[in-house]
């Protein structure tokens, strides 16, 4: 699964330790989403998205082979 996150981080004006401390995970767990090597559950993932004011579609994707 890929993911927009830093992006959305970036234009919200949001570290990963920010993020992170608004969601209750750390921010290793944030640059581990980023780097794709992390799936969040479906929890964390609506978390963020609500932060984000998007749908989770929109910041998490699947890709052809997932």
């Amino acid at each position: 699964m890929k993911n927009n996150l830093k992006v959305e981080r970036a234009v919200h004006n949001l570290t990963q330790a920010k993020l992170a401390k608004m969601i209750g995970v750390s921010r290793q767990t944030i640059n581990a989403m980023e780097l794709n090597k992390y799936v969040p559950s479906t929890v964390l993932a609506l978390k963020i998205a609500k932060i984000f004011k998007k749908h989770v579609n929109e910041i998490f994707f699947l890709e052809k082979n997932d």
